[in-house]
């Protein structure tokens, strides 16, 4: 391996280390990580690239090798938690063919992913670079990727027609996402993230359950 595979970092307390060389995606994880810590302590605006190379033990050049711009950083940032977002769904919405439970399983994943101070729902729906239409755009994305999903399965279970299922799919990503915003700024000593989750879950099933299905559970659509 050539030595351009490689980064040079500055002597940090997190590494204990001087001048080491580390690989060049190692080094990125390693910006990434801490960066992502910065942006949602001090948000986009009051983050400055020194504090991320200080925060990556990294000198500035190295940072800029990485991530010409601020702007850059905060958008791969973005692509990542984006990408664990629509993962948490597509996990949920696998995990079982009885709706009931799947409309559950899936509240409590974007619950999870909200409550989790390592994942990046800050950065994905709570940015303050949203006039970025770079930024914007992402995240509009990234509901209509949730939104789709649902009505994939809810198209299949009812015959409903794809807008129709999309009207149906947006509003319940909507309601995720405010209900655990709300939940994530509420006193969480009054009701845990499972009590929180089921409980908006059990708002949403009993609305989408009064469409019927259009084959059993189990059996593959026509």
């Amino acid at each position: 391996m050539t030595d351009a595979a490689y980064d040079t970092s500055v002597p940090t307390e997190a590494s204990g280390t001087k001048g080491t060389r580390m690989p060049r995606e190692q080094r990125r994880e390693q910006v990434m990580t801490q960066a992502r810590k910065v942006f949602m302590d001090r948000g986009y605006h009051s983050a400055g690239m020194d504090e991320i190379a200080d925060a990556a033990g990294v000198t500035k050049p190295v940072l800029y090798q990485h991530f010409p711009s601020k702007l850059e950083l905060y958008l791969a940032l973005l692509d990542r938690g984006i990408e664990e977002l629509l993962h948490s769904a597509d996990t949920a919405l696998a995990s079982t063919t009885d709706n009931k439970e799947r409309v559950g399983a899936t509240m409590r994943a974007y619950f999870a992913f909200v409550a989790d101070r390592n994942s990046a729902f800050r950065l994905v729906f709570e940015s303050d670079v949203m006039n970025e239409s770079a930024v914007r755009e992402r995240v509009d994305r990234a509901h209509e990727a949730i939104a789709s999903k649902i009505a994939d399965v809810i198209s299949a279970d009812t015959g409903l027609r794809h807008e129709q299922a999309m009207l149906l799919g947006s509003g319940l990503q909507g309601l995720a996402q405010v209900a655990a915003s709300r939940w994530l700024t509420s006193d969480q000593s009054e009701t845990t993230l499972e009590e929180s989750a089921d409980l908006v879950a059990s708002l949403a099933w009993r609305g989408i359950r009064s469409f019927p299905l259009t084959h059993p559970p189990g059996e593959p659509s026509q």
